[in-house]
């Protein structure tokens, strides 16, 4: 495909929320489609993370490559900005190679990000970030999502109360540009992505289904070795409980478990609410993202959930000449 068809050829996104089985629907698809996955996940990029991040096995992988898997270390960093500079280069690449991009995952500010631009927001400020880190050690994460959330209430939504890098750099931005920063973020929109952009939205209707199968899912986590994961990711020199990758989901609630704060009771009780806590920001995110859209999604429980995936895949392959 020459580069300047490109941007009339569809990329595809493929997002909902965790546990509803966009993997599997998507391993499908490039089975019968010119597709190729790339991951849209904060935490599949680490290496050594791989049971409580629900990471494909080798075997899945051998069957449905995925791009943008196992690409950083635990202690490196990644961001929005990161991802969208590999992302694109992926895409390229995929189109470079005669097929479409698969983009799937639940991290929605990185689908986001990558559609309609990253912003260009002020650089990071030293002394404002160790003040900010200085009164977070004295009060807590939550105390300072808190802050976040009576100077920009739009922002601290997307925000888990936890997610100490995140309310760090929203708290800095305000300091720095004296103003909310979702207001700095869409005064200072980046390039969106040139490309056509199909996107396939999946929303569960029944809750109850989807937190059941979190909370399977989480189980086989913890039976699989979640624990035993986090102890050996510990045992690397610069690998620390501070850190973001291991401040996610689970694995948060593992440490904890090893430091004697929860029973192994606890520990599957907390993870399994804070997973369900996360599908829930999603959601939230996707109604808001679509609105009225969002009511029409796909029902990944729905007796016909493959074959209207499939139809959005070859309705859009249709029109490519």
């Amino acid at each position: 495909m020459a580069s300047s068809e490109h941007s009339r050829a569809p990329v595809f996104f493929l997002m909902g929320p965790t546990a509803a089985g966009k993997t599997a629907v998507a391993m499908e698809l490039v089975q019968r489609f010119p597709l190729e996955i790339i991951s849209v996940d904060s935490s599949l990029v680490y290496r050594g993370m791989d049971i409580g991040t629900g990471k494909p096995t080798a075997e899945e992988l051998a069957r449905a490559p995925h791009r943008l898997i196992d690409i950083r270390e635990p202690q490196q960093t990644y961001s929005a900005a990161s991802f969208c500079t590999d992302a694109r280069a992926e895409i390229s690449d995929v189109f470079a190679r005669g097929n479409f991009p698969l983009l799937v995952g639940g991290s929605m500010m990185y689908f986001h990000a990558l559609q309609y631009g990253l912003s260009r927001l002020p650089a990071a400020d030293q002394a404002i970030r160790e003040q900010l880190a200085s009164e977070a050690a004295q009060t807590g994460w939550p105390a300072m999502h808190r802050r976040l959330q009576a100077i920009d209430g739009q922002m601290a939504a997307r925000i888990d109360p936890n997610d100490s890098q995140r309310i760090q750099r929203a708290l800095e931005i305000a300091e720095i540009t004296g103003g909310p920063p979702s207001v700095a973020m869409a005064q200072n929109r980046g390039d969106p992505l040139p490309h056509t952009v199909k996107t396939l939205v999946i929303n569960p209707q029944d809750r109850a289904v989807l937190h059941q199968r979190i909370a399977l899912r989480f189980r086989r986590m913890l039976a699989a070795g979640l624990v035993q994961e986090v102890e050996t990711l510990l045992q690397k020199p610069a690998v620390h409980a501070e850190l973001p990758a291991m401040r996610m989901v689970g694995y948060r609630q593992a440490l904890k478990y090893l430091n004697g704060e929860y029973d192994r009771e606890e520990l599957e009780n907390r993870g399994i609410y804070a997973t369900r806590q996360l599908a829930k920001r999603q959601l939230t995110w996707l109604r808001r993202q679509y609105g009225s859209a969002f009511s029409r999604a796909i029902d990944p429980d729905g007796q016909d959930y493959y074959n209207k995936v499939t139809c959005v895949i070859s309705r859009s392959l249709e029109t490519v000449e």
